[in-house]
C-alpha cells in the first residue's frame, strides 16, 4: 500500500479539492489503486475507531465481541453505500449524457466522502462528537469540484447532479445502517450475549 500516497491525496482532497481533481483526472490510475491505497485505509480507519469507541467509552458493559461487530458493520456500510452509490451515479450520468463509466463515477464518490471518513472515524471513537457528523457536508463541495473536472457537465445539468448524487448517498447510508444495525444486534444478542 502507497501510505505516501494516501496521506498527500487526503491532505489534497480536503485542502485543496480542485487541484485534487485536477490530479485525479490527469493521473489516470486505475480503479484498483483507488480502492486500495484510499478507500480500503480509510474505511479500516473507521471501523478501527468504531471498535475503540465502543469498547473504550459506549459499551463497557458489553464483550468484547460486540465491539467487533460494530467495527465490521461501518466496515461493511461504508463499503456498500461507496460501491451502490457509484452504480447508480454511473446511471444518473448516462441518463444525463454525461457519460458512462463506473471507474468515473466510484472515483467521484469515494474522494467526495473523504470528510466523512473523517467525521465518523471522530464520531465513533467518541460518541458524544455526533454533532461532528454536520462537517460532512462539505463532500457536497467536493463533489461539485469534482463533476466540473471529472464528467464536465452543462451548467443547467450540475445542480440536479449534485442534488441526486446527495439524495442518493443519504438514502443508501440510511438504509443500510438501518439494515446493519438490525443484522449485527441479532447476531450478537443471539449467539454471544
Amino acid at each position: 500500500m502507497d501510505y505516501k500516497f494516501l496521506f498527500q491525496r487526503f491532505i489534497q482532497i480536503l485542502f485543496s479539492p480542485a487541484k485534487a481533481w485536477e490530479s485525479i483526472y490527469s493521473e489516470n490510475r486505475p480503479l484498483k489503486d483507488t480502492r486500495n491505497s484510499f478507500l480500503l485505509p480509510l474505511t479500516i480507519i473507521v471501523a478501527i475507531s468504531a471498535i475503540a469507541g465502543s469498547f473504550f467509552i459506549a459499551n463497557k458493559q458489553l464483550s468484547f465481541i460486540y465491539s467487533l461487530f460494530a467495527g465490521l458493520k461501518y466496515f461493511i456500510l461504508l463499503l456498500a453505500v461507496i460501491y451502490s452509490s457509484a452504480v447508480v451515479l454511473k446511471e444518473m450520468t448516462y441518463a444525463l449524457d454525461l457519460g458512462r463509466d463506473f471507474s468515473v463515477a466510484f472515483k467521484l464518490i469515494v474522494y467526495s466522502l473523504t470528510p466523512l471518513y473523517v467525521c465518523l472515524a471522530v464520531s465513533c471513537l467518541f460518541e458524544s462528537m455526533i454533532i461532528i457528523d454536520i462537517l460532512a457536508l462539505y463532500s457536497l463541495f467536493i463533489f461539485w469540484e469534482g463533476a466540473i473536472k471529472m464528467l464536465n457537465p452543462p451548467e443547467h445539468k450540475k445542480l440536479p447532479l449534485l442534488i441526486a448524487t446527495a439524495i442518493t448517498v443519504s438514502g443508501l447510508y440510511i438504509a443500510f445502517s438501518v439494515v446493519l444495525n438490525q443484522i449485527t444486534d441479532r447476531v450478537f444478542y443471539a449467539f454471544f450475549a
